[in-house]
């Protein structure tokens, strides 16, 4: 776990620098953790005791720089402070280490099975997910779990998160007009759940049917010589 070993005065969230000035190597590090955050505002859309942060600093000391996952997540913590958002997730402030982050493998190695795995364990993080597809030989999505301050690779797609709620698997779909292989949120029973399009269009799918039956009402009532409009 982290050891908060700090100085006495220590810097708000607001006078450390909120990025690290350093550009994403790939479009699908911004795109596949904006999914899962996207599927949780609906999901969790009640709750206000979590937080997805996307490429935010996370700052577990003053004199060090942020880590910068491609996506983390909190549990417990206010899911937002005023309208300004956070700026980036300082440890001393929130008092709460993310439940899970994720790496996504981008074609310049960031370190993310050797450095960082070994940063994330000594910080506490209960999972740490790496996903990358151009993995052939090993599975892309790789879920490891802290235990006794080691992390154990766990088997599955969707792997199961119980602390957390939530599985975590990747599969086949369509987001921002791409077809391919994404990172999905399932439940316990390892069912997908939905995009926010896919949400949409199951509503008006359930609408669509929903007049149907009507019209299918009325047509009936007619034969019967009722007339529906008249119904009180």
């Amino acid at each position: 776990m982290l050891n908060y070993n700090l100085p006495r005065y220590l810097p708000s969230a607001e006078e450390l620098p909120d990025s690290d000035d350093t550009p994403v190597d790939n479009e699908l590090q911004e795109l596949i953790p904006g999914l899962l955050k996207a599927i949780l505002l609906i999901l969790w859309a009640d709750r206000m005791d979590w937080f997805f942060g996307v490429d935010m600093g996370i700052y577990y000391h003053p004199d060090e720089p942020a880590i910068v996952p491609d996506g983390f997540l909190s549990l417990g913590v206010e899911r937002f402070y005023d309208e300004e958002l956070r700026p980036s997730y300082v440890l001393w402030d929130e008092n709460v280490v993310p439940s899970l982050v994720l790496e996504v493998v981008s074609p310049n190695y960031r370190k993310e099975y050797t450095t960082k795995l070994d940063q994330y364990a000594e910080l506490g993080v209960l999972y740490y997910v790496i996903y990358s597809s151009r993995r052939r030989r090993k599975p892309r999505l790789e879920v490891h779990k802290l235990v006794n301050g080691r992390y154990e690779l766990q088997a599955g797609n969707p792997v199961w998160l119980p602390e957390i709620g939530l599985g975590i698997g990747c599969d086949r779909g369509n987001y921002s007009g791409v077809t391919r292989e994404w990172l999905y949120w399932y439940d316990e029973e390892g069912k997908r759940y939905p995009t926010p399009k896919e949400q949409i269009q199951q509503a008006e799918q359930r609408a669509q049917q929903a007049e149907q039956r009507a019209q299918l009402l009325a047509e009936q009532l007619r034969a019967l010589g009722i007339d529906p409009d008249n119904l009180v």
